[in-house]
């Protein structure tokens, strides 16, 4: 019997091109030796997440998650539960796609995306749980994780990266400590930090440097928690992020590897943030899954340390650097 894959697609994302792009997809996948089909979500919630339970539980043997990272979150979502999952693929076509950039997924063009399947190269990859939800990136508390929310979504669109740096620049000076209780494996952190979070892989926000050292399959999140408020002095981190990842032993963070977390309020609500969207509110327990889904993948290049950036993010960065340095540091 000839194995079947299912396209769980958003048909708004990218600008429509997945939908102007579908039946090369659809191609592609028969030619990779599978009966292919398709399916667009809908605006109902769930449309995503419902659509890959179904076709798990009907034997699909591969799922492909066309979109931006909250279409690949709700699919993931459909499956993580089940015993018997199926092989996952992704075609980028949203705004940062930090997961395409982490496992060297073309993210400009969704039928060069479609042909890593082609190549039959996969990485079982660890994938987060925060109380009954599951996420494939990325999990932040504390106001600076809250940002995110206020990029409305036709910036996003038009601007991608640069909208949240641009964004999240003229939002910092509102940001403001929290009393923070976190456990983790080997250690409680109690006091005030104007973020933590928890990274699955090396691309948070479109950046590589913030978690360099990440592995895709080692069991272990990788936690930052941003003690510091100070406006100069997160700017200062964020430069040191900028210039290579040298933020990891700053004394205003804390930086370690975790398989496991709990992160409960001491007096302020604290909002989670869920690969990029709002998913509840702490107390929350965070479980890292090894090596759960078994997702297709660019292998040949993942042990490079960093993706190709755009001209756009380079352009983006250097302004903000050269800017970063006309700062004294009060650390320093």
């Amino acid at each position: 019997m000839q194995k079947r894959a299912r396209v769980i697609y958003n048909p708004t994302a990218g600008r429509e091109l997945m939908k102007q792009k579908m039946i090369d997809i659809l191609n592609i996948l028969e030619q990779a030796g599978y009966e292919a089909s398709a399916f667009a979500t809908t605006p109902a919630e769930n449309s995503a997440k419902n659509e890959a339970r179904r076709a798990a539980e009907d034997g699909f043997a591969l799922l492909v998650a066309a979109g931006g990272d909250g279409t690949i979150n709700e699919v993931v979502n459909g499956i993580a539960p089940l015993k018997n999952r199926p092989k996952m693929a992704i075609i980028p076509a949203g705004t940062t796609n930090d997961y395409a950039r982490a496992l060297h997924i073309p993210r400009e063009d969704p039928v060069e995306a479609a042909k890593i399947i082609l190549k039959n190269q996969t990485v079982k990859m660890d994938i987060g749980q925060a109380n009954e939800n599951y996420f494939i990136n990325i999990a932040a508390g504390g106001q600076i994780a809250e940002i995110t929310y206020d990029v409305p979504s036709n910036l996003k669109t038009l601007f991608g990266y640069v909208a949240y740096l641009v964004k999240g620049a003229e939002l910092l000076p509102r940001v403001r400590p929290v009393e923070m209780d976190i456990k983790y494996d080997d250690g409680e952190y109690k006091g005030k930090a104007s973020m933590f979070f928890l990274a699955l892989t090396n691309s948070v926000g479109g950046l590589e440097q913030i978690v360099p050292d990440a592995e895709l399959d080692d069991g272990k999140f990788t936690m930052i928690i941003v003690k510091t408020g100070n406006i100069v002095e997160m700017l200062h981190l964020l430069s040191k992020v900028l210039n290579g990842g040298k933020h990891i032993d700053d004394p205003r963070i804390i930086y370690k590897k975790t398989s496991q977390v709990k992160v409960a309020p001491v007096k302020d609500r604290i909002q989670i943030n869920l690969d990029g969207e709002y998913g509840g509110d702490a107390p929350m327990t965070f479980i890292d899954h090894k090596r759960h889904i078994e997702m297709f993948a660019n292998t040949d290049k993942i042990p490079n340390k960093a993706i190709g950036e755009t001209a756009e993010e380079k352009t983006a960065e250097a302004k903000f650097l050269e800017g970063i340095d006309r700062i004294p540091d009060q650390n320093e």
